[in-house]
């Protein structure tokens, strides 16, 4: 497995794609044919659940459906896998959030997150968004982990993994190019001036993408390259990358 820098965060958390249940519940969903043939056989779109977790203040069962407009939290030591459309989530332990509509009721507009943290691959697609307190992310087809952080004053944590990402904080802003992780906090007070600034790649790993770029019938920007690079959170993929140059912040 690639190496992981954790922070605030428990081995648990980030290998739960090596559980014997997930393995067996992945290998079916995709044998059953995915998120289209769930939804034309009225299946759940819950690929795992281990814990609890709530849907609208509701109990998740096995037969439950995670739908655009819907409100979700998972509880302490839970771990929630489920797939709309052609994006994929993996929510970790005492999260809350939101999931908006988009054009139809299998698009996915916006993921508003209040808490927690959430690894999320997304197929191609227009006008879709990661909200937090303090960090907005307007994404297109792309590999992302987020973290909120209420004891933190709501601090935001944010890693393109691959893909480009519009992101906001505060009065800055910036596009992120990545083809092997770049991270930004998103702050609620200015450090050094900045709202928006660069992180170190924490809490999430590159199998944890891959296994959910799966699920979503598609590949990370490794997989279709076929190489990885140094994980720096610097956004490249060259074995030894240029000298580290964080995207410029426009105010």
């Amino acid at each position: 497995m690639t190496q992981h820098i954790l922070q605030g965060r428990s081995e648990a958390e980030v290998t739960w794609f090596q559980r014997r249940s997930f393995l067996q519940s992945a290998a079916a969903w995709t044998a059953l044919g995915g998120f289209s043939a769930a939804h034309a056989q009225q299946r759940s779109n819950i690929v795992e659940l281990v814990g609890d977790a709530t849907v609208n203040g509701t109990r998740v069962q096995p037969q439950t459906t995670i739908q655009t407009g819907d409100a979700v939290a998972t509880g302490p030591g839970s771990s929630l896998v489920f797939v709309i459309g052609n994006t994929a989530f993996q929510v970790r332990q005492n999260s809350r959030f939101a999931i908006e509509r988009g054009a139809t009721l299998n698009s996915v507009s916006v993921l508003r997150m209040l808490s927690g943290a959430i690894a999320s691959v997304w197929g191609r697609g227009t006008s879709r968004q990661i909200l937090t307190p303090t960090l907005t992310a307007g994404i297109r087809g792309t590999g992302v982990y987020t973290e909120v952080r209420p004891e933190e004053n709501y601090r935001s944590y944010f890693c393109n993994c691959y893909g480009v990402v519009t992101l906001g904080a505060g009065p800055d802003q910036t596009t992120s190019r990545s083809v092997y992780h770049q991270a930004f906090w998103g702050e609620a007070e200015p450090k050094n001036g900045h709202f928006l600034l660069p992180a170190k790649a924490i809490n999430h790993t590159d199998e944890e993408l891959e296994f959910l770029a799966r699920l979503a019938d598609q590949q990370t920007a490794w997989q279709i390259s076929g190489r990885k690079g140094v994980k720096d959170a610097e956004g490249y993929q060259e074995q030894q990358p240029p000298p580290p140059a964080p995207p410029a912040v426009q105010r």
